[in-house]
């Protein structure tokens, strides 16, 4: 099935402007007189194309495109209790995705809630959706995180193995407004993306803004369910497959403006496999 041939919509995603050097973002408060975000944004009306026909031919998938979007029913049905989310979400989603992978070790490392009405950037418990385009991130910091959660010996020797970071994102109700845009890996090129500093409290971690390139591919999943999920492969040590995914929260022109809010949950998970996969 050729893309071209599916549904979509026109919609603005916004960019980082070219030679806007290397972007800052904070994720708290950050100094008077200093900007939360750097880097000029411009938005680019792109063509959004409906992924779900491209999913059930295994035309998008982790290794292909990046992403893909799975049937799964959490047991978690009230998300507001951090304590479940750790206790139950984490270890039903490590087993999730060792099945969907084939890894033999999965290190789930954080997760964001975000709500489109209630959430903020000053809420480390409750976000805002994110509307630019990006990626959460690259070589180094995803090396990074495995220093940061694992022994020094066991993340020296899973180093030498291929490892990925894998995104796993659910709605808490069905998505009627900010759907999440996914880029296909195979549009993007290397000039596109761009290193950008991503300031913590206690450490500056690396993430990838996007630069606009007419060849990019974008699909979405319309009025995604909770029932549903996406996977977003934000890391992959290997060079021969997918390696990131770019994305972002954007306006469906076709949704209402009345529309509940949209309220999500997505879970970082380190993912490794044994020799020679």
């Amino acid at each position: 099935m050729l893309a071209a041939t599916l549904p979509g919509v026109e919609a603005e995603l916004n960019y980082l402007k070219a030679g806007q050097g290397r972007p800052v973002s904070y994720t708290f408060e950050p100094p008077p007189g200093t900007p939360w975000v750097t880097g000029e944004l411009e938005a680019r009306r792109v063509t959004i194309r409906d992924g779900r026909p491209l999913v059930a031919l295994n035309e998008l998938s982790l290794d292909r495109s990046g992403f893909t979007q799975i049937s799964h029913r959490s047991v978690v049905a009230d998300f507001s209790h951090d304590a479940t989310i750790r206790d139950i979400y984490y270890r039903e989603a490590e087993a999730l995705l060792r099945d969907v992978t084939g890894a033999e070790k999965i290190v789930v490392f954080d997760h964001t809630l975000r709500d489109s009405a209630q959430g903020s950037r000053r809420t480390a418990e409750l976000r805002e959706p994110v509307r630019r385009v990006h990626n959460d991130q690259t070589p180094a910091s995803a090396r990074r995180r495995v220093h940061d959660h694992l022994p020094a010996d066991e993340a020296e020797a899973r180093l030498q193995q291929r490892f990925a970071i894998v995104n796993l994102w659910r709605p808490l109700a069905t998505v009627e407004r900010l759907p999440l845009a996914l880029c296909d890996a195979r549009s993007i090129s290397p000039e596109d993306l761009v290193p950008s500093d991503l300031v913590y409290p206690d450490k500056v971690g690396e993430t990838y803004s996007f630069t606009w390139n007419p060849r990019h591919s974008w699909y979405w999943f319309p009025r995604l369910r909770p029932d549903e999920a996406l996977l977003l492969k934000i890391f992959d040590s290997r060079e021969d497959v997918a390696r990131y995914t770019a994305h972002m929260a954007f306006e469906d022109p076709t949704g209402s403006r009345e529309a509940p809010a949209r309220r999500s949950i997505e879970l970082r998970a380190l993912v490794f496999w044994p020799a020679g996969k």
